[in-house]
């Protein structure tokens, strides 16, 4: 992964809706969410919904899928995979013994915090 990539989809996240959005997406995967109901569960505005979601898609973050009349959005799983081994592909000054604690944390464990529907 570029820095340039990496910068793109972190500034991104970077703003409060757009990290709402995103988890909430990454949440209902892989069966993904239609923008109005996306607009529904965090109470925003559908015209201010569609640029966020805009940013998330350019950033590689999100995919969106028509399916009939809807569109379906979707977190990108693989690509968050690929910005979280880009940060810490050279952990611990090539010690990965002492990364072994970031790498055993449970990736679907129940977060503080975590948004809820």
């Amino acid at each position: 992964m570029e820095n340039s990539s990496a910068i793109q989809m972190l500034s991104a996240l970077a703003q409060g809706t757009r990290l709402d959005v995103f988890r909430l997406l990454v949440k209902h995967e892989p069966e993904g969410l239609p923008a109005g109901e996306i607009a529904l569960r965090l109470g925003t505005p559908h015209n201010t919904l569609s640029t966020h979601l805009a940013v998330l898609t350019r950033a590689g973050l999100i995919g969106a899928e028509r399916q009939s009349r809807s569109i379906i959005y979707r977190a990108e799983i693989e690509a968050i995979g690929r910005l979280a081994g880009f940060l810490i592909e050279e952990c611990c000054g090539g010690r990965p013994e002492a990364c072994a604690p970031l790498a055993a944390e449970p990736a679907c464990s129940p977060q503080k915090g975590a948004i809820h529907d």
